[in-house]
């Protein structure tokens, strides 16, 4: 019973410390006071609700490991799904993304990335071995009754403080999905406009998340026309080089026999003037060898062929 009392009061003293953390960057960056988170009060949950499983699962590894490295690598899976659960969760519930890393590298669907996986092992190591010994060294000063008491009490305001959120956040999820807007831009300036005329719960919920990004049915039809827009061009893309590709390959065979027809021609036309007679003359005493025949020769065809073999001789004797 008393681990259970003393792991809700780590739940709740981290609620607070990350909420001053939130507090402190948020400050640093717009140079002004920003409660951050859902609630009214100086907590945010989720970082409760990660110190609070980190220990626990630590706990119960401790007779098997109890590393910094197993810590570390606890930490990183525990608080990352935390967060992208969280994310996606809310994001289903009330049509809005509250914080986006798909600009960051190394990031799964943009509601967990790399740096902060790192560093959520870091703190979770600084959370098992530097505080959580400090911190129930505390609680141990504390008689039992009286930690019951604290986290009774705690649990109390958490949940009345839900409540009313609970009913800011319906505001929200009304107002992204009544805006005619079609993109999320326009649909955060409606919402932003309609919490600033309600009390200042409302508007400090506008101030706390003021990078939220809305889903609303319009948006998501939108982002699916261009995504199928997108998609169609590919697919006409493909198309056309496919085409082009098959008409390549028809008239390659064309090409290929009129760059060789070219090739013949050319080679002709820079043939030398000599090469042709001498071709022409070998050629016509192949001609002659096959149809002169000695024995059936009539006398003049003799006399002609003493003739032509004169001829061929003084012509080989020649060297110009």
């Amino acid at each position: 019973m008393e681990f259970f009392i003393n792991l809700i009061l780590v739940f709740f003293t981290f609620s607070f410390v990350g909420w001053c953390i939130e507090v402190t960057l948020k400050y640093r960056q717009f140079g002004r006071f920003i409660n951050r988170g859902f609630l009214i009060g100086p907590w945010l949950p989720i970082y409760g609700a990660g110190a609070a499983l980190i220990t626990l699962t630590v706990a119960g590894l401790t007779p098997v490991e109890k590393g910094i490295g197993t810590t570390f690598a606890i930490s990183l899976i525990v608080c990352g799904l935390i967060e992208y659960l969280a994310s996606y969760f809310m994001e289903m519930r009330f049509h809005a993304r509250w914080w986006d890393y798909s600009q960051k590298p190394m990031n799964l669907n943009g509601r967990v990335w790399i740096g902060n996986l790192i560093l959520f092992g870091l703190g979770g190591v600084a959370i098992i071995h530097i505080v959580n010994p400090v911190l129930y060294g505390f609680f141990e000063q504390l008689s039992l009754f009286s930690k019951e008491i604290i986290a009774g009490c705690l649990s109390a305001i958490i949940l009345a403080d839900y409540s009313v959120s609970h009913f800011v956040l319906k505001l929200v999820k009304i107002g992204v999905e009544s805006s005619e807007a079609d993109n999320t831009e326009a649909i955060s300036k409606d919402v932003h406009l309609l919490l600033s005329n309600r009390s200042i719960f409302y508007r400090r919920f506008a101030d706390a998340y003021p990078d939220v990004i809305y889903r609303t049915e319009k948006v998501k039809a939108r982002m699916e026309e261009i995504r199928l827009e997108t998609e169609k061009f590919r697919i006409e893309a493909e198309k056309r080089i496919d085409e082009l590709n098959q008409q390549y390959e028809k008239n390659k065979a064309e090409w290929d026999a009129s760059i060789k027809a070219g090739r013949e021609q050319l080679r002709e036309n820079l043939e030398p003037t000599s090469f042709i007679k001498n071709n022409l003359i070998e050629k016509q005493n192949q001609l002659i060898e096959l149809l002169y025949d000695e024995s059936t020769a009539t006398v003049p065809a003799k006399a002609l062929m003493d003739e032509i073999e004169h001829e061929r001789l003084r012509l080989e004797k020649r060297s110009w």
